[in-house]
């Protein structure tokens, strides 16, 4: 939005004014990112930038570490544990919430706020007090210690996000759509898959990459849940800066935010193209 050529001595202040507020809140969230990348191309085993650093001198800067982690059996034993549960934490997530999404939606089913505040509580609920929660009661059902038992805490970790943003979607869905396809002889499962799931999928695409960035971030839940068998790669950056301080971890850092920039652009996309479909905004 431009400044219109009318506008007074104080509009013209709170203009440049508010622009210069919100520079300085996303330079203070986005700067211990900037400087998190360049350190990890640093040639030596320092967790600061060497005078060649600031110099711009090209002996500084190294792929070493990139190298360690690609290399190194205990990250990659870190990144196969995290591969494994996140995708299978992450499907978990989107069925459930879908479904729970989809069944809140209808204005018939009693006490549907108390059960929305309930199924997202995970979002609101200190991490640690979950996981001492879990701990507590998976190790009463023997799923302390297990890959299940890993999956299932990250599951429900990441339900809150696929059921909020799949609402969302299901706020402008037509539901006539649905009675004429079940006044056509369709059943209520064809329905769902043949009529409602195309229009609400960009909610359930992006409810599922928020959970999957949730599930391969999180570290506090499986370090109570989770085995020396399940260390993910958060598990192992944790102990790589309590026991081994390594610049590996910075490369590790570095890698993680690209993956997360990459996943929340997705998301983006897919918020734009779910507005263009439901007619919320110009295509």
């Amino acid at each position: 939005m431009d400044l219109p050529p009318y506008a007074s001595t104080g509009e013209r202040i709170w203009f440049y004014g508010f622009r210069v507020i919100c520079g300085l809140i996303f330079f203070f969230l986005i700067a211990p990112i900037l400087i998190i990348i360049p350190l990890s191309f640093n040639a030596e085993n320092f967790f600061t930038f060497t005078p060649g650093m600031l110099a711009l001198e090209s002996e500084a800067y190294s792929l070493r570490h990139y190298r360690d982690f690609f290399t190194n059996d205990s990250w990659q034993q870190a990144l196969w544990n995290s591969v494994k549960i996140a995708p299978a934490a992450t499907l978990m997530s989107v069925a459930l919430g879908t479904l729970a999404a989809v069944g809140l939606s209808q204005p018939h089913v009693p006490f549907r706020r108390a059960i929305m505040a309930i199924l997202i509580s995970p979002m609101i609920v200190p991490l640690i007090i979950s996981a001492a929660g879990m701990y507590f009661f998976y190790s009463r059902v023997g799923l302390q210690g297990t890959y299940i038992g890993v999956v299932l805490a990250h599951a429900a970790l990441g339900i809150p996000f696929v059921i909020i943003t799949v609402t969302a979607t299901l706020v402008g869905f037509d539901r006539s759509l649905t009675r004429a396809s079940a006044n056509l002889g369709a059943g209520p499962v064809r329905t769902f898959f043949r009529v409602q799931m195309p229009l609400i999928l960009p909610g359930v695409v992006s409810g599922g990459l928020f959970a999957f960035i949730t599930s391969f971030d999180e570290v506090v839940i499986v370090l109570f849940v989770g085995s020396a068998g399940q260390k993910t790669l958060p598990w192992q950056m944790f102990i790589g800066l309590r026991e081994q301080i390594s610049p590996t971890i910075l490369a590790v850092a570095t890698i993680l935010v690209a993956i997360s920039i990459l996943l929340l652009t997705t998301v983006e996309i897919l918020r734009r193209r779910s507005e263009r479909m439901r007619g919320m905004s110009p295509g």
